[in-house]
């Protein structure tokens, strides 16, 4: 933005024309720039277009499709200010030129000098020779006097006393610049000698160039605060707009999600309707068949009456009387209920997400992209599902059985049920058995869950039988058996079998950072500084404890600080540690309980099986490596199993853990009753 020198009015004052809206033909009064780029009064531009299309700019014809969006032009609005202002049509407006180009202050005139000789005229020069101020009248003698021929005469000064110098009484007509101050003729030859000196007009004229090169300086300072200054006001109208804008899209992003689930809710409400249809036909049509049946029935005793009343006995006994087909068929209630599949689906799912979202909201936002993302970054090199699957609601099948069976355990690889009785798998016939770790998929046996209540099903501690090792089949799909969680054992019984162990360091991911002795483990933002070792997990974050079991049965507790993306398990030593394989239960070397986001599942080689969710903060594991299983509990006051691994461990198994969200750890507890 220019600086107004001196005659800077005047040339501002000949701009009047490119001021002035092409309009009204006067200065512009809230101007506004449209997108052809010429300027207009909001109020002339607006009255041109009127309310309807076409819109098109008056003064270059430019059209455009839709009405521009007008945005007053701050610059142009200041200069018009500063331009009324001097042109004598002042306005209460503080522009960028007033804050660039400030009023400048008055200088006092200087007081008059009076005559030393009258002490009363005005005096008309000063003599630096007598050192005195003289009026016209009494300055005579200077101007026909020969003898005052070589008295240097000057305009009056007023400061003639401050002039002399204190010690030699001798007009100070020289200015040292060593000092920095006026001396006089002895003062150079005594005190000063040897400085340097001019005279005070010199040194007058050298500071004056100072004084002005700093006001060319402040005034450059000025304007480019002043342009800032405007910058600002232009950035604010920008802020306001985005602000708008993003305003919009929010709304716009919420009220999809609302027509999302308001077409869902339609669709579930419609999938009840429908449901409530199907079921009041049914009975309608048994209804219309029942009415039908009392209605024979009627007749035939109406018609067994009129026999009884029959006086004839020759007729009488001659008299037959044929039953209905009704007199054959029992009636009954039939028993139903909205409690289809898709009725129960889309109940299960409006709760899931329900509590997904409330578990979401709980987070700062900042955190919530975080969450709905976590593990896809890690998922893609280990297996995980992909992102999608974050969103994807529980099946409906295990919040059924958390409805209406509470909470079931199920029993994986290895083990069958028929009709709700476990039953060992059978033999395999082939006349060789290979090694457990193996036997190929196209060996394996898939088995339906039955959850029917058996007729006169036996107690299962009275036909529970373990498999044995030639039995067990690694890749057996899971299955799982309802069983209500009150049969939760005691804690006590289960410390019988507690074992004391740690984390391993030399399995550790380098996410993972080892604490308390290395029995706590927590997910770091930063890699670890681990040394590289053929044991350490490079892909997934997993560790592995110190110590494996190759017999009898062992108990340990693990505490977790959330139930999201963590997996406690049991793997062999011979689990994959670099490959995208070795996340535990994608592989058959390890077997795992998994919270991914809100799901609880349990893994085994690549097989999932979906449970229903304790949300537990402490579980605890008993292995029992004989017996080929091993049990998970959510411990509180009693420990609750809520699944069982049934398989025939073939080598030495450690516990194995899988921990993704970042802050998250888990904790091996101290076993105290």
């Amino acid at each position: 933005m220019a600086v107004f020198v001196e005659d800077a009015p005047f040339s501002l004052l000949s701009l009047e024309d490119e001021l002035s809206c092409s309009i009204c033909l006067s200065p512009f009064d809230c101007p506004v720039t449209i997108p052809c780029g010429h300027n207009f009064c909001q109020s002339c531009l607006l009255a041109t277009w009127g309310d309807t299309a076409p819109y098109s700019c008056p003064q270059c014809r430019t059209h455009f499709a839709t009405k521009p969006e007008l945005k007053k032009n701050t610059v142009l609005n200041n200069v018009v200010a500063t331009f009324k202002v001097r042109a004598g049509n002042p306005e209460p407006v503080k522009s960028i030129e007033t804050i660039i180009e400030p009023p400048k202050p008055e200088i006092p005139a200087a007081p008059a000098v009076k005559c030393d000789t009258c002490m009363e005229a005005q005096a008309a020069q000063t003599c630096l020779t007598c050192m005195a101020s003289y009026c016209d009248v009494h300055l005579r003698p200077h101007m026909e006097n020969p003898v005052f021929k070589l008295h240097q005469l000057t305009d009056p000064v007023g400061d003639l006393t401050e002039r002399i110098c204190s010690e030699h009484h001798k007009l100070m007509e020289l200015f040292c610049r060593e000092h920095t101050q006026p001396i006089c003729s002895f003062c150079l030859q005594q005190a000063h000698k040897g400085c340097t000196f001019v005279t005070p007009d010199e040194q007058r004229t050298k500071q004056e160039a100072d004084f002005r090169a700093k006001l060319s300086f402040l005034d450059g300072k000025i304007m480019k605060n002043a342009t800032v200054l405007s910058q600002m006001k232009n950035q604010q109208f920008t802020l306001k707009d985005s602000a708008t804008n993003r305003k919009k899209v929010v709304s716009v992003e919420f009220q999809q999600m609302r027509e999302m689930l308001t077409l869902a809710e339609n669709e579930a409400l419609q999938v009840v309707d429908r449901e409530l249809e199907t079921g009041q036909g049914k009975l309608e049509g048994l209804m219309k068949k029942f009415t039908e049946n009392v209605d024979n029935l009627s007749k035939s005793k109406e018609q067994i009456y009129t026999l009884l009343g029959q006086t004839q006995t020759q007729a009488f006994l001659q008299a037959t009387v044929n039953l209905p087909a009704a007199v054959n068929f029992d009636p009954y209630t039939p028993r139903i209920n909205l409690d289809s599949k898709r009725v129960l689906a889309s109940q299960a799912f409006a709760t899931a997400l329900k509590d997904y979202l409330r578990e979401i909201f709980r987070q700062p936002v900042e955190a919530r992209i975080s969450m709905i993302r976590q593990g896809v970054i890690e998922g893609n090199a280990s297996g995980e599902r992909p992102p999608q699957a974050l969103f994807s609601p529980p099946s409906p099948v295990p919040l059924m059985e958390q409805g209406f069976r509470k909470l079931p355990r199920s029993h994986s690889p290895g083990t069958a049920l028929q009709g709700g009785i476990k039953v060992a798998p059978k033999k395999k016939t082939s006349k060789q058995t290979k090694p457990i770790e193996d036997i190929s998929d196209s060996q394996s046996m898939g088995h339906k869950i039955n959850f029917e209540k058996p007729k006169g099903r036996p107690p299962v501690s009275e036909t529970k039988e373990r498999p044995s090792r030639a039995q067990s089949s690694d890749d057996n799909d899971n299955v799982a058996m309802p069983l209500n969680i009150t049969t939760g054992e005691k804690r006590s019984e289960l410390l019988k079998f507690g074992t004391v162990m740690t984390l391993d360091p030399k399995t550790a991911h380098k996410r993972i950072l080892l604490t308390d002795n290395f029995t706590r483990a927590v997910v770091s933002d930063e890699h670890i500084n681990y040394p590289d070792c053929p044991e350490r997990f490079s892909v997934c974050s997993q560790v592995l404890g110190s110590k494996g079991f190759t017999a009898g049965r062992h108990y340990w507790e693990v505490k977790m600080t959330s139930n999201n993306f963590i997996g406690i398990g049991l793997a062999y030593n011979t689990i994959d540690r670099k490959g995208p394989n070795s996340r535990l239960g994608r592989n058959k070397q390890s077997w795992c309980v998994e919270w991914f986001n809100v799901k609880l599942s349990a893994w085994h080689n690549s097989s999932e099986s979906v449970l229903a969710n304790p949300n537990p903060k402490r579980v605890g594991v008993l292995l029992d490596y004989e017996g080929g299983t091993a049990t998970f509990y959510s411990v509180a006051d009693r420990a609750y199993p809520f699944h069982t691994f049934v398989f025939g461990f073939a080598k030495a198994v450690f516990p194995a853990f899988w921990i993704f969200s970042s802050g998250s750890s888990i904790s091996l507890c101290k076993l105290t009753p």
